[in-house]
């Protein structure tokens, strides 16, 4: 069973997603951060338009929660384009990618999120359909069979994984343009708050849509899931307007304290210091001491601690840091063994 964090990158629930879904911008205009990532698409599309034709197929990477679903939908507004989205789990037999293919017309975007966990079937599949803008599709079996090649329309596939490490080497190849999304300042996810807020019709003071940036992990799907739960707190607790004082009560009730911690994250790094000594400690005997699974603890956990310099990893284990003891108000014990490893 997945642990539901308020703080975690993942859409809670089906209903999340259409909350998340109403504040997506349509535009690039109106698309806040990623400014490098924003200028490239701007040529690339812009070039694409003015010929004509179809853009290249485009690879989003980077973690969950930060726009790559977002982009895909902007790609296909700027181009006027109709998009198809699936998802690589869902495609689990060769016909259900070639029902797809063959009803996409010219310059439609082939969406496919979470694109490593394509099976190696329709991998295979793809590889003509991306390269040559066809499909072999074999009928009847044994002596019998023959392979029909059947022409597609000209198509775009924007692909989005945040583990771009997973992806086939044949299949990352493929890919035109690779675009990297990484972590969000607080300014931006300052500005992302405070136009959220304008669609949700809450009133938000500067200080307070800063207060919910910094504790957002870099995330904006995270900010504007605190910002819904802030809204929530001011509407019962206070007049409904989102205060810095409403907003710093609010996400203490929450758990969120002020470096987007939460209380799973400070109790794995109040472990490694008091029981561990500072580390070094394998993860498998932290999810022990935890009673969290290991995947729970290197994906969903781990990657912001290591991002914000609360945890280190080495070859030995994993070390917290003198910024985390500071953090928690607690004494780091430094053994020989750590020092050496530091």
């Amino acid at each position: 069973m997945t642990r539901e964090r308020i703080i975690g990158p993942d859409p809670i629930t089906p209903e999340e997603d259409l909350v998340q879904f109403s504040l997506r911008p349509d535009r690039l205009l109106d698309y806040v951060g990623q400014s490098d990532l924003k200028a490239k698409l701007e040529v690339l599309l812009q070039a694409a338009r003015g010929r004509g034709e179809p853009c290249e197929h485009i690879l989003l990477y980077g973690p969950p929660g930060l726009g790559k679903t977002t982009l895909a939908h902007i790609i296909a507004n700027e181009m006027e384009a109709r998009i198809v989205t699936t998802s690589g789990p869902s495609l689990q037999r060769a016909g259900d990618l070639m029902g797809i293919l063959t009803n996409l017309n010219d310059g439609d975007i082939l969406f496919i999120d979470e694109i490593h966990r394509l099976s190696s079937v329709i991998e295979e599949f793809i590889y003509p359909a991306m390269e040559d803008f066809k499909v072999d599709f074999v009928v009847d079996k044994g002596a019998f069979a023959k392979v029909i090649n059947m022409p597609l329309k000209r198509f775009t596939l924007v692909g989005a994984t945040t583990r771009a490490g997973m992806l086939s080497a044949p299949l990352r190849d493929r890919f035109g343009l690779y675009y990297h999304l990484d972590f969000y300042p607080v300014a931006d996810l300052a500005e992302i708050v405070r136009r959220s807020a304008g669609l949700l019709e809450i009133g938000v003071e500067l200080e307070a849509a800063t207060m919910i940036a910094e504790r957002s992990r870099g995330t904006p799907r995270i900010a504007n899931r605190l910002l819904r739960r802030v809204r929530d707190y001011a509407s019962v607790k206070g007049d409904g307007s989102v205060t810095p004082t409403i907003t710093s009560t609010a996400l203490e009730a929450e758990g969120v304290d002020s470096a987007g911690l939460d209380e799973l994250d400070r109790k794995l790094l109040r472990i490694i210091i008091e029981f561990y000594k500072g580390g070094p400690v394998g993860v498998e005997a932290l999810g022990a001491t935890l009673n969290e699974e290991v995947d729970t603890l290197v994906d969903m956990v781990e990657p912001y601690l290591l991002k914000t310099g609360f945890l280190q990893r080495t070859r030995r284990g994993r070390v917290a840091s003198d910024k985390a003891a500071r953090h928690l108000d607690l004494a780091l014990p430094q053994s020989d063994q750590q020092q050496s490893l530091l």
